[in-house]
């Protein structure tokens, strides 16, 4: 699989101002979405431990934005809800399709999960997968390679 150039170079540029490793943030992508900018997947256990207590208070305020904060959105599969806790404020979520968008709001929210993880960079990739695979770090760090002669 060859990514997009202009997609590898936004990502690395990306990781820079948000002090990330370059490759490392590729490698996510690629595990994420193999660098289609359209992916998205729909976490209906998501939207029922995350969201809907928000809705039912009222936080929320249409069930498009509430459903739409339950999917992973675009090069980094970023959770809507996610979004939005780390200030994604476009009024529509389909914007983290939008690469820029994704690649930027993406590194925002591993450069937290990497503060969290006091650099350390296996337990910032698991909480980045929620900690659902065990696997799930080995996975994106055998990719890392695929970069690093880029």
């Amino acid at each position: 699989m060859t990514p997009p150039p202009q997609y590898v170079s936004l990502a690395q540029e990306a990781a820079r101002v948000h002090a990330l490793w370059p490759d490392l943030v590729c490698a996510i992508i690629e595990q994420e979405s193999a660098w289609n900018p359209w992916a998205l997947r729909y976490e209906p256990s998501f939207y029922a431990k995350y969201i809907a207590p928000r809705m039912a208070t009222g936080a929320i305020a249409s069930a498009t934005e509430a459903h739409a904060r339950a999917f992973s959105w675009g090069l980094m599969q970023v959770m809507g809800q996610v979004a939005r806790e780390h200030g994604f404020t476009g009024t529509s979520l389909a914007a983290l399709c939008e690469p820029a968008t994704a690649v930027d709001i993406g590194c925002r929210v591993f450069a937290a999960k990497l503060a969290v993880a006091e650099g350390r960079v296996e337990r910032a990739l698991a909480l980045w997968n929620g900690g659902g695979n065990p696997d799930y770090p080995a996975a994106v760090l055998a990719r890392v390679t695929h970069y690093a002669a880029r």
